[in-house]
């Protein structure tokens, strides 16, 4: 018996009936077939190929609500994905499910995310006959982009996960905890930069909203925690007062955070930088590079155009918008 298999032996015998099990047969296809790993699971493996990947390393130096901010301790989206990873395997690990799904679900959900967060890919979505969706193009980027055009040939149960993570109901309860680990890291630590950044006090906070969740970070998110795992099994969700209280600061941080003008001056001169890459490269595809000329050429160019932006870091965009337009001094 090889280390995978004793694993998965040990998943059968702790963990609850609601877990996806690594050998789930219709949970672990996988666009073509592999010859399993000796030592880890199909969930392991995806971890691990995410985890690896180049998409994910971008995220380091992608906005998540504070474009490039100067200051050390703003979160990006890939101190954003770390949180949500610690979040959703803790909810998991107490609900007895498989984390090694709920981690690389976790990883992998904001892969396709664009530069300059969500404005960059409301930009995307509106210039874009294809339309552009994050959660989607996540799931693209793991199919078809990664790995020189081979993909990263994931399993369908964290592809489906990745896919549902923002509004949809996944086929696996922790494709589910995985969208509410992203809602409780999110509303907790924009929360904490927006305080950092003088925009809001703790005392701003709704207090029908702290009196039920709690007066700090740390405080929310174990009541919101607790909250998923005592409401159980059949709907992976909080319980009713705990979700009243969270759609509510939800509100919240949308009208003073995502909408405030103090933190979202610059999205202006994002949106209008995004526009001007995309208009240049559809009428420059030869300077496309050779990855995004192939997309071309099985899909139309602006599949190609809108891949290549879209997988982009905020850095990268802004030097290469530099590079195009700004006039560059006699030498």
């Amino acid at each position: 018996m090889t280390l995978r298999e004793q694993t998965e032996n040990i998943e059968k015998s702790i963990l609850s009936e609601y877990a996806c099990l690594s050998t789930n047969p219709k949970m672990t296809v996988r666009n073509y077939n592999e010859e399993k790993c000796p030592y880890r699971t199909d969930f392991q493996r995806d971890r691990d190929r995410i985890l690896h990947c180049k998409a994910f390393l971008r995220l380091k130096q992608k906005t998540q609500v504070f474009l490039s901010p100067t200051g050390d301790h703003y979160r990006t989206r890939l101190t954003h994905t770390l949180e949500v990873a610690q979040i959703a395997r803790t909810i998991s690990r107490c609900m007895r499910l498989n984390e090694d799904l709920t981690e690389a679900i976790a990883l992998g959900h904001d892969l396709g995310h664009s530069p300059f967060g969500h404005c960059g890919e409301a930009v995307l979505n509106e210039i874009c006959p294809h339309g552009f969706k994050h959660y989607l193009h996540s799931v693209r980027v793991s199919e078809v982009l990664e790995n020189d055009g081979k993909g990263l040939n994931l399993t369908f149960a964290v592809k489906n996960g990745i896919e549902c993570h923002t509004n949809r109901v996944s086929e696996t309860k922790e494709g589910n905890i995985v969208r509410l680990a992203d809602t409780i890291a999110y509303i907790n630590h924009d929360i904490e930069d927006s305080i950092r950044a003088g925009l809001l006090t703790e005392n701003d906070l709704p207090k029908e909203c702290t009196d039920v969740l709690g007066n700090s970070k740390s405080e929310r998110i174990t009541t919101l925690v607790s909250s998923v795992i005592a409401n159980g099994y059949y709907t992976i969700d909080f319980e009713s007062e705990i979700r009243t209280a969270h759609d509510k600061l939800k509100d919240f941080i949308f009208e003073n955070i995502y909408t405030n003008h103090s933190a979202k001056h610059e999205d202006k001169k994002a949106e209008v930088l995004v526009e001007k890459l995309y208009s240049y490269f559809k009428k420059h595809t030869d300077r496309l590079p050779e990855e995004h000329r192939r997309i071309m050429e099985l899909s139309d160019s602006d599949r190609a155009v809108c891949d290549y932006i879209a997988g982009m870091t905020d850095q990268y965009a802004i030097d290469l918008y530099k590079e195009i337009f700004i006039p560059k001094s006699w030498k």
